[in-house]
């Protein structure tokens, strides 16, 4: 049964309550002289608000000024631990860091609230529960390799990881060592395959788009194809995930869409500050249009005009991402992303704005180095 435009409207205005108690919530928890983190209660002195009586809704955040990534970078890393949460055993996670100091932040128990609710999303046709899963992608200081562990844990699963330094494939990419650069993912593909021979039941994977076509490659250098590995569950992110790359792979690697060919990929987007966007199913009927949902009320993105950050394009209209993160760990009033996008409108499961066409930031992007995404 299909939603009518009232029924969506509904759970629009409900979603936007939520999203309205549950910033106000944030805001009263990391500006209080007992909760708050050192950072935003110096930062409180520096407005020209009160945050604890001003900010009542999601809408009021725009009386902060915009969040300044360099703020992550350097330490000391406990001025973003919230007072309300010491004593608990902290993670620090680093993102960027090519050149220079890494950014950094501080994580307690965010990214497995992140994956736990992805991994309702996920069908248990082609994700079985208690299904081992190969980990093809970075690890190192980075949330990613402890947060697809956490989610195959919780579904019952044992992980295998292969080790792949995402900052030496940059550093080799800009220095031109192209031919070491093929050597380094042949290394990375070599430890999955390993893995995918040793008789582990792997059923599911985490890969970038770029391993996961590798791979695809490798294994047909072997005289095999993809479907023969026994993986039927694939969750994917990067910014090559494009509708072409999708219908390619699809097709080509995997045999056909899902229920001709048992293996169904699904498309996520995320960042160490965000959490993980999910994606609306993907079919050939939509062109494998591929569209991001934020995880609201915890995050939430927005596409703006290039031109002024608080003004939303319409739908169908591109503009730059904007994010926001709502959590008790950490409070994001407004961030631009290096991504832009187009608009797209709420729908049944995900009753608010979504972001298609992601991609870098076109005044970044000849400065922009992928690597392995």
């Amino acid at each position: 049964m299909s939603t009518t435009e009232s029924d969506l409207a509904a759970l629009q205005s409900q979603a936007r309550e939520r999203l309205d108690q549950h910033t106000h919530e944030t805001v009263q928890w990391h500006f209080n002289d007992s909760t708050g983190c050192p950072f935003w209660l110096g930062k409180k002195a520096e407005l020209n608000f009160d945050p604890l009586t001003e900010i009542k809704g999601f809408d009021d955040l725009r009386k902060f000024p915009l969040f300044e990534d360099e703020w992550l970078r350097g330490g000391p890393v406990r001025r973003w631990v919230p007072k309300g949460l010491e004593g608990k055993p902290t993670y620090v996670f680093e993102t960027g860091g090519t050149t220079g100091i890494p950014k950094s932040r501080v994580v307690i128990d965010d990214f497995r609230i992140d994956y736990e609710m992805f991994s309702e999303t996920l069908p248990d046709e082609y994700f079985p529960k208690g299904s081992n899963w190969l980990m093809l992608g970075p690890s190192g200081p980075r949330r990613l390799r402890l947060a697809v562990e956490h989610l195959c844990q919780i579904r019952g699963g044992i992980c295998f990881c292969i080790d792949l330094d995402p900052r030496w494939v940059v550093k080799l990419i800009k220095k031109g060592w192209m031919e070491h650069l093929e050597e380094y993912k042949k290394h990375c593909v070599d430890q999955a395959l390993t893995v995918l021979s040793a008789g582990h039941d792997i059923k599911c994977m985490f890969a970038t788009p770029k391993l996961l076509e590798s791979l695809c490659h490798a294994l047909d250098e072997q005289g095999k194809s993809f479907p023969e590995t026994g993986i039927t569950g694939i969750f994917s992110g990067g910014t090559e995930f494009t509708p072409q790359w999708t219908k390619f792979c699809i097709e080509e690697f995997f045999g056909g869409p899902a229920e001709e060919s048992g293996i169904y990929m699904t498309p996520t987007y995320g960042n160490t500050l965000m959490g993980l966007a999910c994606s609306k199913p993907v079919t050939a009927e939509d062109k494998y249009k591929i569209s991001y949902f934020a995880p609201q009320p915890r995050a939430v993105t927005e596409v703006v005009d290039f031109d002024d950050d608080v003004t939303p394009v319409g739908y169908g209209e591109t503009g730059r991402v904007k994010l926001t993160t709502l959590t008790k760990e950490f409070f994001v009033p407004g961030f631009l992303e290096r991504d832009e996008g187009e608009r797209e409108p709420p729908f049944e499961k995900y009753p608010w704005d979504g972001v298609s066409g992601v991609r870098p930031y076109h005044v970044f992007a000849s400065q922009t180095t992928v690597g392995v995404y």
